[in-house]
């Protein structure tokens, strides 16, 4: 279990410039009433951002009238004051558990000040404030279990005086004054007509005049992103959005996450054009209309307080050569061009086989959606030749066209861009290595056993598709000798030592994107052809861009093996809040001495080498830890005991 502070004011006061446009973005806090659509968001409840399937909307209903309201009117019959609500501290969290209030009632609260402690599916995160106030109110006391997203948990006021005034409020008192003060809000929102037309309107921000529509917001994708990048726009401007259907590609600091659509609509207006960096989080990437009728009304929309940037150039590529050769293959001339015409869509797995196969982009005809490239296209391409001209004669210039599709670099170097995923590697690798004090323990182990059992498992299982690997085994001892070992599954978290009681071994894997470390959820109790499948599927989608931020975000323990390229040894660095890395080497034959008449064996012996932390793991247990993952491997059987 991860701990993590989490910077996050009350939800009350989520309600920010830039987050909500409209005469509703400077309001401080209230009840936002929602349109007449039946699947609005957040109906009845303060506006704040929140992760569905990967996306997070806000909704501008219309008119914009209605959704002004007064801080007076907020909570009728209670003075000013705010309501904090249990947020999505994960993706995947859908509620939580108090573990512990750090602060008590009529307590002074400064900024960042820790006032809970909320144990989430992932982790305990520390829950703090980012404003001076006083906590008033308690509503859910600690210990209280299975929370929903979005209940309010207590109540912060900015005059102390106020305190008194809250001593007897609870949940359901909140709850039946709630309703009243929405109803108040509406009322008072709407003023009458003749005070409308008495005085001209002043200027309204953009989203004040258009059509009922709903904004895309960029979420938090994973607990430690700050920033994304609009990889790739899957639908254009006018398209109908239908339930379930891939909006965009967000580059994240730890993977690539499809970004999906929950509701049937229309694309109205992109904002933030494909291959922008370091978007801020709660940024409106587009808006999305009920009607098709409604989308002309978005051509011109401007999102208050976003830059008006022309869209970022685009990556260099290698210079189109049909200009070169327009009299060799006239035929052909104009589909070349054609087919260089606009951006390439290509899929990533479809840009990777490409660029391994020397295969220009512009050359392959898609046959995907919109003609996106795919695989498929790829694997079944094959390059257009300038034998079949109509003469003979200009067959010369050929191989003046084969440097177009592996153009020879110029320069004395390339400047190649920092993916947010290499930024954030880079961080926590120089964390891992400047906060953590390492040390190393390698050990020799005999592979005989595990090779010839290895052998004998494979013919069994031919049958059903599974081949299990030398890794395999490794992933079972290590998870294994964890529980041997337990000190060495815990992870260091400032103040206490968290000893885990199921191993989740991390898998590091290479990706083109950097290294990504996928997780096999409780190794210890699953069995070598499950464990098989598992590290063959994760590192299949962690390679293509696709693992869900739950099945690389944790883990209690990492294996990273590099000898299927011939390492013979090596040491790696420790994934924090981890304890231990094992860094694998390669089997190589050597010579040992043995009581026979030859006087010596050969056997498979490889190196390995733990990484553990001396603040958990002192170097007596990392010793013990290595001694029983040996036991296991030299005598495999013993696994099964």
């Amino acid at each position: 279990m991860l701990r993590l502070a989490l910077r996050l004011s009350p939800a009350v006061r989520a309600s920010r410039r830039g987050l909500l446009s409209g005469p509703c973005a400077g309001a401080r806090s209230g009840p936002v009433p929602c349109s007449s659509r039946g699947r609005a968001l957040n109906c009845g409840r303060p506006a704040q951002s929140g992760i569905l399937r990967c996306r997070t909307r806000a909704l501008i209903p219309a008119p914009p009238r209605s959704v002004s309201f007064s801080q007076s009117a907020r909570v009728c019959s209670l003075p000013p004051h705010q309501k904090v609500e249990l947020p999505a501290l994960s993706p995947t969290m859908q509620s939580g558990t108090i573990a512990r209030w750090e602060k008590k009632e009529g307590d002074k609260i400064n900024e960042g000040d820790l006032i809970a402690e909320v144990e989430t599916d992932k982790a305990t995160v520390g829950f703090e404030i980012l404003e001076e106030c006083y906590l008033a109110k308690i509503l859910v006391p600690e210990g209280t279990r299975d929370i929903p997203i979005g209940s309010v948990i207590c109540i912060t006021v900015d005059n102390p005086d106020l305190i008194p005034v809250f001593k007897d409020l609870n949940l359901e008192k909140l709850a039946a004054l709630t309703p009243l003060a929405a109803a108040a809000a509406a009322t008072a929102a709407t003023p009458p007509p003749a005070a409308a037309s008495s005085a001209p309107f002043p200027p309204q921000a953009p989203g004040s005049s258009y059509p009922a529509h709903m904004k895309i917001l960029l979420p938090a994708l994973s607990p430690t992103m700050t920033v994304g990048t609009v990889q790739r726009w899957e639908k254009k401007v006018g398209e109908k959005l239908n339930e379930g259907d891939l909006l965009a590609e967000i580059e994240t600091d730890k993977a690539t996450i499809g970004f999906e659509v929950q509701e049937e609509g229309y694309l109205a207006k992109i904002m933030v054009p494909e291959g922008t960096r370091d978007v801020p989080l709660g940024t409106p990437l587009c808006i999305m209309v009920e009607k098709e009728s409604d989308i002309q009304a978005f051509a011109d929309y401007v999102e208050t307080g976003m830059a008006t940037s022309p869209p970022p150039a685009p990556a260099p590529v290698a210079a189109p050569p049909a200009p070169s050769a327009p009299v060799a293959t006239p035929a052909a001339a104009p589909a070349a061009a054609a087919a260089r015409k606009g951006r390439v869509f290509a899929s990533p797995l479809a840009k990777k086989l490409a660029a391994e196969k020397g295969i220009d982009l512009t050359q392959v005809t898609g046959s995907g959606p919109d003609g996106r490239v795919t695989k498929k296209d790829i694997e079944t391409f094959v390059p257009a030749k300038a034998a079949p001209a109509p003469t003979a004669a200009p067959a010369a210039p050929t191989p003046a066209r084969a440097p177009a599709v592996a153009p020879v670099p110029t320069g004395t170097f390339t400047d190649i861009p920092i993916s947010n995923i290499r930024k954030v590697i880079a961080q926590r690798l120089m964390q891992s290595k400047q906060t953590i004090p390492h040390y190393y323990l390698s050990v020799d182990i005999n592979m005989d056993q595990v090779l010839d059992l290895r052998k004998e498992l494979n013919m069994e299982v031919k049958a059903d598709n599974i081949k299990l690997s030398v890794n395999d085994f490794i992933i079972k001892a290590s998870a294994l000798a964890c529980l041997k070992v337990p000190e060495a599954n815990s992870s260091w978290m400032d103040t206490v030592i968290r000893q885990n009681h199921v191993v989740d071994v991390s898998i590091a894997v290479s990706t083109p994107s950097g290294l990504i470390t996928p997780i096999v959820f409780n190794a210890h109790i699953k069995g070598l052809a499950t464990i098989s499948q598992d590290v063959t599927a994760l590192a299949l989608r962690a390679r293509d861009g696709k693992l869900q931020p739950h099945e690389f975000q944790g883990g209690t323990f990492t294996v990273s093996n590099l000898g299927m390229y011939g390492i013979k040894n090596f040491s790696a660095i420790i994934n924090p809040p981890q304890a231990c890395i094992l860094a694998v080497g390669g089997s190589e034959k050597r010579l040992l001495p043995a009581d026979n008449e030859k006087g010596f064996d050969v056997a498979s012996m490889m190196s390995v080498t733990l990484s553990c932390d001396h603040r958990v793991v002192d170097g007596a247990v990392g010793a013990q830890w290595l001694a029983e993952f040996r036991k296991f491997l030299e005598k495999p059987v013993t696994m099964l005991l």
